[in-house]
């Protein structure tokens, strides 16, 4: 498995469209800070009124991107009479003249902790070149379309790089640069990306195979959406944006090196940076300062213009100016000239002097405002509010000159939430609303779009490139490489086949001094794990020309696997003195999370109650396209009659568990869209086993299957809960879970096994 699943391969996927691909490609428009510039928009608009063209009947929060004339939003609906199995997320492709239906693709949520009203936070991406569509839906699924709804390559990065999940919801949108589409999320890996930071993955847009990932922070303190925005420093190709961890970021965009940061907030960064000129950069927050008790800033910073050599920490002498006053929050700010336009907590409008950062004027427009977005167009501000207000503004120096205001109501007369920025194509403007997507404007108008930027014919070959960057495949199978020779600017040159040697590499800093049990072609590369290769993980170096790059990866569980820990040696000790080690090196995110430790006279893993932000944890060992197999374990709960914990296995994207403080046998996905459970009865510090398995039926539907016993019983008959599902989840990876409420009790898992279902 090459950490994506690759839909369609034929090569009508990778050929660009035969013209050129234009419009509002990406939620902040052409020019990256949300502004326009057609002519002939609309002054006035209020929902039926004469220029309003159509409306469609979707549950949105995430702009709409327009295409060729095609439409693409992501949102969520009931489809069906259940409210919790038929809820599912969809990505609509409409004729954007219209609004008439072309093709939809829905997905179902699974084992996240996403809230449902937080459903469709997020917008999909066009690549300029080829014309695909690429999203990633709220608990982290990576998809890839053609223009025609044909599936390309599909990435869980839950399953396969350890992605975290937020009841928030929020995934923003990916970002695309040449050959690549990046993504942004919190993950908690394995290895030198083990502990939980705000990360960028870029993978090759044709072939879904990860090309870099960068962790360009410290610790997050929250999710952070905030969508990359490009520029070049010098002959390098770079990106800007904020993160969990309260930084703006520069990143090599071709590489993922960490360029520089600098220390916004204390909260995550959530809105678009702004470039202004060459050698500015404006940004804004709404979480708490890192210097005064106050929230919110706006702030205008002067960025280095040349590459430095490492990573570069930015202090306060960078801020040219800072405005503390009416702002806040998550909406990105637009920038027309020299005037930056944003929105605050309270619902006002505010114009800033981008030279001096002095407030030219501030009018209030609605009671608040969350996340959504201005943008400008045709000399006019469309600004969506909250609540249900959607206003358009004349700005000028001294004041904001309101055109129109319409209030959006539900059926039952309260205000209708408006989230999503607004998008603007061929003398129309197009708004995503929880009741559904309104497009108004010039029925006749035309897109006159900005061509594609000439590519330019890259240099010699200074630097090498392993693709993919990280791997995982399961004994028996295989993996291989390609080699890009990239220049100094990290453009791609050509794909070497010759002259190459590989090798198993050791990096001197690596803490764990590990290699992956399988076998390394010299010449080629291709890496062969046998049937009986144990869990195991490292990496490769690749040398040419006196040049090399490396590459890592991991031998996976499958069919077959067992797991006692018996020969773990117990060599460290932990904050509470104990004897202990880290769990396998190929578990995803479990090493700063689990302690192999002594238990009733054997080694177990138990769940580590040393950081109050792991008190609940999922990790997984095996691949994302399993499925139909059996995984059992031995579980526990530490505790007492009041307090216990939760303990539990993951299987086909189910989660099953033993529930101590409700003494109940719990199957669920999402919580909201499955969760059936049966009395059982846990004592602490008994140990029970567990025992799992899904069935998919042919309609798509299914049953998730789980029985428990205590250890050294007799094995029941029947399944102790039997969970019919409507939309079974067709394949998923094999983990283990934790909850310790309040980090307080732990939980412990022995005799791990994964086996074929009869």
């Amino acid at each position: 498995m090459n950490l994506r699943s690759l839909i369609l391969g034929g090569v009508f996927l990778i050929q660009p469209l035969s013209a050129e691909v234009n419009g509002w490609l990406n939620w902040r428009g052409p020019s990256q800070n949300g502004v326009s510039q057609e002519t002939n928009l609309p002054d006035t608009w209020k929902p039926g009124a004469e220029n309003q063209l159509w409306k469609y009947d979707l549950n949105g929060a995430g702009a709409p991107v327009i295409a060729n004339g095609n439409l693409y939003i992501f949102g969520y609906g009931q489809f069906g009479d259940d409210p919790a199995q038929d809820v599912q997320e969809t990505l609509l492709c409409l004729d954007a003249n219209t609004g008439e239906k072309k093709w939809e693709k829905r997905f179902s949520d699974y084992i996240s902790d996403v809230v449902y009203n937080r459903y469709g936070i997020g917008s999909p991406i066009v690549d300029q070149e080829t014309g695909n569509v690429y999203l990633q839906t709220s608990n982290g699924r990576c998809v890839a379309f053609t223009a025609q709804g044909e599936p390309i390559w599909e990435i869980s990065l839950v399953e396969e790089l350890a992605r975290l999940t937020f009841p928030n919801g929020r995934t923003g949108s990916p970002a695309i640069d040449g050959p690549l589409v990046i993504f942004h999320c919190v993950t908690a890996n394995w290895g030198t990306t083990g502990p939980a930071r705000d990360r960028f993955y870029a993978f090759d847009k044709i072939t879904g195979e990860l090309v870099w990932y960068s962790s360009p922070g410290i610790q997050p303190v929250d999710s952070a959406f905030s969508m990359p925005v490009f520029g070049q420093l010098g002959d390098q190709r770079v990106f800007y944006a904020g993160t969990g961890c309260g930084n703006i970021v520069c990143v090599n965009a071709r590489t993922g090196q960490p360029v520089w940061r600098f220390q916004l907030s204390q909260g995550g960064v959530n809105s678009q940076v702004l470039l202004y000129g060459e050698d500015k950069l404006i940004a804004i927050h709404g979480k708490e300062n890192i210097d005064t008790t106050s929230k919110g800033r706006l702030v205008c910073l002067k960025i280095p213009t040349e590459y430095p050599a490492e990573q570069l920490v930015l202090d306060e002498n960078v801020e040219l100016w800072r405005n503390d006053e009416h702002i806040g929050f998550t909406s990105s700010p637009i920038l027309v000239d020299n005037r930056v336009y944003t929105t605050n907590f309270t619902g006002e409008l505010i114009s800033v002097d981008a030279d001096s950062g002095k407030t030219l004027w501030h009018e209030k427009l609605a009671p608040d405002q969350i996340h959504a977005s201005p943008i400008y167009g045709d000399g006019k501000i469309y600004a969506p509010w909250f609540e249900g207000t959607f206003t358009i503004v004349k700005p000028t120096d001294e004041k904001a000159e309101i055109l129109s205001r319409a209030e959006i109501k539900d059926a039952d007369g309260s205000g209708v939430k408006l989230l999503a920025a607004p998008t603007i194509w061929a003398g129309k403007v197009y708004l995503s609303t929880r009741a559904g997507l309104y497009c108004f404007g010039n029925q006749e108008g035309k897109y006159d779009g900005a061509p594609a930027a000439p590519a330019q014919a890259p240099g010699e070959i200074t630097q090498l490139q392993i693709i993919p960057a990280e791997f995982a495949i399961a004994p028996g199978n295989t993996q291989e490489f390609k080699v890009w020779g990239l220049d100094k600017s990290g453009r791609r040159v050509n794909v070497l086949t010759e002259g190459l040697s590989w090798q198993k590499f050791i990096p001197p800093t690596a803490k764990v001094k590990a290699e992956v049990d399988a076998t390394v072609d010299p010449a080629t590369g291709k890496v062969t794990a046998a049937a009986d290769a144990k869990l195991s993980a490292g990496a490769l170096k690749v040398t040419f020309g006196g040049m090399s790059a490396t590459t890592r990866g991991r031998i996976e569980a499958s069919i077959g696997y067992s797991e006692d820990f018996e020969s773990t040696e117990l060599k460290m000790e932990s904050p509470q003195g104990a004897k202990v080690n880290f769990p396998p090196l190929a578990w995803l995110g479990a090493r700063v999370k689990w302690w192999v430790q002594d238990k009733d006279g054997s080694k177990v893993i138990g769940n580590r109650l040393d950081n109050v932000l792991f008190q609940r944890t999922m990790n997984f060992f095996g691949g994302e396209e399993m499925n139909d197999y059996i995984l059992e374990a031995d579980v526990m709960t530490d505790g007492n009659r009041r307090i216990k914990s939760t303990v539990g296995l993951v299987n086909q994207r189910y989660l099953i568990t033993l529930v101590g403080n409700q003494n109940i046998l719990e199957v669920s996905s999402n919580h909201e869209r499955v969760k059936t459970s049966v009395k059982f009865p846990i004592q602490a510090n008994q140990w029970y086993h567990l025992k799992t398995n899904v069935k998919a039926n042919g309609d798509g539907s299914g049953s998730v299957l789980a029985k428990a016993w205590p250890k050294g019983a007799d094995e029941p008959s029947e399944w102790t809960i039997e969970v019919p599902v409507k939309r079974c989840h067709p394949q998923g990876a094999p983990g283990i879970f934790a909850f310790s409420p309040q980090a307080q009790k732990q939980v412990f898992i022995d005799n791990i096994k994964i086996s074929a279902s009869h």
